[in-house]
């Protein structure tokens, strides 16, 4: 179907339509904008009011689960947030550090080293802020000699296992945190019910232990989420020092090729 049949902009700036069988109307192109405006302002209103009704909600939920927990579900809770913002920090650190953009210039750097074009590398530092960028600098300018490069990676190694302690501690803390709060629960539902002899309910009792287990569930789900992407970290940080030693065998590779060449035109030293 063609629409252009029906639907044009007039010389005075009206949007006229024209169905068959009906007379031909027009609108303003200012207030078909001017709606559309008002419409998108509609929508991040509405998205807004979500957003609080959903927050009011979480925090009402989770007023309910620090009142039935106890005070044990402080800590964990602590511990939740810390590991809410060290799984991102270190997201964010390496899709920086092995995105595909930084991935692709430590390939160059390893074709230039090995090739022994240090000019190259260095127009590829320049816009390489990345380790793989710094140990390359490294190694250009101090060289690529066994003690300098064992200073390099190590120095980059330390950054990679950054947090990784923290999140280890978070792992083996939170479940040990939620079964004290489930065995404080229990002693205090078994002391009230041996201390209180109009108890005649049971179910007072169950009601009690089935709150202090809240604290040995949320210790669980608290390492789990923590667990899994402590393990991805692990696993990048090892490729990572892995792309590090491919780097300096590609530069150590280059200087050998750069004497071979000195050697051949009869030079000495490779830098002449």
């Amino acid at each position: 179907m063609d629409v252009s049949r029906y639907v044009w902009i007039s010389s005075d700036g009206l949007v006229m339509t024209s169905i068959p069988g009906c007379a031909a109307s027009g609108v303003s192109v200012d207030c078909i904008s001017m709606c559309s405006r008002a419409w998108s302002r509609v929508l991040r209103l509405t998205r807004l009011v979500r957003m609080i009704a959903v927050m009011e909600e979480f925090f009402g939920n989770l007023g309910t689960l620090l009142n039935r927990g106890g005070y044990v579900m402080i800590p964990l809770l602590l511990l939740s947030i810390c590991s809410v913002t060290l799984i991102i920090e270190r997201s964010v650190f390496w899709l920086t550090v092995n995105g595909r953009a930084s991935l692709r210039r430590l390939s160059e750097m390893n074709a230039a080293l090995r090739r022994g074009q240090n000019d190259r590398v260095q127009e590829l530092i320049k816009v390489d802020r990345t380790p793989y960028g710094r140990v390359a600098k490294r190694l250009i300018d101090d060289g690529a000699g066994d003690a300098v490069s064992l200073e390099a990676v190590d120095g980059e190694r330390r950054k990679f296992n950054r947090f990784m302690v923290a999140m280890s501690t978070i792992i083996t803390a939170s479940p040990l945190l939620g079964i004290l709060g489930t065995v404080i629960g229990i002693i205090q539902s078994f002391e009230l019910l041996g201390g209180d002899s109009t108890l005649t309910d049971p179910r007072d009792v169950a009601g009690g232990i089935a709150a202090a287990l809240l604290t040995t569930a949320f210790g669980l789900i608290v390492a789990l989420i923590t667990l899994f992407p402590y393990m991805l970290f692990k696993g990048q940080s090892a490729s990572a020092v892995d792309r590090l030693e491919t780097l300096i065998a590609s530069t150590q590779e280059g200087y050998k090729e750069v004497q071979k060449v000195a050697v051949h035109v009869g030079v000495s030293d490779p830098s002449e």
